[in-house]
């Protein structure tokens, strides 16, 4: 329990950003879910389609430090590289 006010303000500022930080992760999911999903359906021309949208919504969410800019780069990186392979295919 917080005993001073700047305690009780923080504890609530803290319950906010969880919840924020949760919407952003589930967003980053879903947004890894959709790219994969398209991937393996073979769609690729889906794919490359969301691959601009796929870049921007990684990239704000890794802004704002719910995952890592880092996770983020390696996780387009590899996409894009299936993405690329498939096309020589």
């Amino acid at each position: 329990m917080p005993n001073t006010t700047s305690a009780i303000r923080r504890v609530r500022r803290v319950k906010q950003q969880t919840a924020v930080n949760r919407l952003r992760k589930s967003k980053y999911r879903s947004t890894i879910k959709q790219m994969v999903g398209y991937i393996a359906s073979n769609n690729m021309k889906e794919a490359r389609d969301f691959l601009p949208k796929f870049h921007s919504r990684l990239m704000k969410i890794a802004k704002t430090g719910t995952i890592s800019k880092k996770t983020a780069s390696r996780k387009i990186s590899r996409i894009t590289v299936k993405i690329n392979k498939s096309k020589k295919k």
